[in-house]
């Protein structure tokens, strides 16, 4: 779904230099440090900071980019110091959005006969390949239709879900959960995430997997997905990809997980899979 201006809003009584404050904290930060990668005195930003000066349009969105501020964030940077949003989100039907999407397609096409998805900032699938609705089908038993796609960490982790065919199910959960706790503390308070750390802690077990343990294995490279049913065992890990320099809001939330096997077993079985699926 395609968020608008409002939804990027934040409280009025919420002034710029507050939230410059804040992000420059977040990103752990001093104000000496940050004026001298933005080419300003400590002065001038303690001014800003305090709301003593007010800033340019351009200035708004020099330090908004030197503090890695997500998009949206820094749209609602630009409507606290006055100024009209700078980044808009707009429809993949869009002539302009054409190219992205044929892109899209394109990459997904060519992951096959391996899964691969398209996520948004809070894991919410967004589309997928073939070979990612096949690997559901014979796991859950039916493919999830492309307009009610599930979250992806949710599908993971659901009793309903994946859980059943994890064998390292807790191993993945603590995983994930850190995942989603970085990525909150990444955010600060205007992100997203919080909510979904909240509803994944809240599945069966979770919490309590997701606790440091006394004492963990060596880990591998990566984290492998062992799946299982019935006598087929597979192994996947997953490589992510962003789009370069997005100015769309809603292109900088998404990124594209593209899952391979883990060993020779499971291409095989992925290969086959592909072969006698219907043309």
């Amino acid at each position: 779904m395609t968020r608008t201006t409002a939804d990027l809003v934040v409280p009025a009584r919420t002034g710029f230099g507050a939230m410059l404050r804040e992000w420059r904290r977040l990103r752990g930060a001093s104000q000496l440090e940050l004026a001298l990668t933005c080419g300003l005195s400590q002065k001038h930003l303690s001014f800003l900071e305090s709301g003593r000066s007010r800033p340019s349009r351009g200035m708004v969105l020099h330090l908004a980019s030197a503090l890695r501020v997500p998009l949206a964030q820094q749209n609602a940077l630009l409507l606290a110091a006055g100024f009209a949003p700078a980044f808009r989100s707009r429809e993949p039907q869009a002539p302009e959005m054409q190219p992205v999407e044929r892109a899209l397609a394109h990459v997904l096409a060519q992951q096959e006969p391996f899964p691969a998805i398209v996520v948004d900032d809070i894991y919410d699938i967004r589309r997928t390949n073939r070979a990612t609705g096949a690997l559901l089908a014979w796991l859950l038993g039916a493919a999830p239709p492309a307009n009610a796609l599930p979250n992806a960490i949710e599908l993971v982790l659901r009793p309903d879900g994946l859980r059943p065919h994890l064998e390292n199910w807790s191993e993945v959960a603590l995983w994930l959960v850190r995942r989603l706790r970085a990525q909150a503390l990444h955010e600060g308070a205007h992100g997203r995430t919080r909510e979904l750390l909240a509803r994944v802690l809240a599945l069966p077990d979770v919490a309590e997997v997701a606790r440091v343990p006394m004492q963990e294995p060596e880990p591998g490279p990566t984290l492998v997905l062992r799946l299982r049913k019935d006598d087929v065992r597979l192994g996947l890990f997953s490589m992510i990809a962003t789009f370069g320099t997005p100015l769309d809001p809603t292109l900088q939330d998404l990124r594209l997980e593209f899952f391979f096997p883990v060993d020779q077993a499971s291409e095989r079985w992925f290969r086959a899979r592909a072969a006698a699926a219907p043309a």
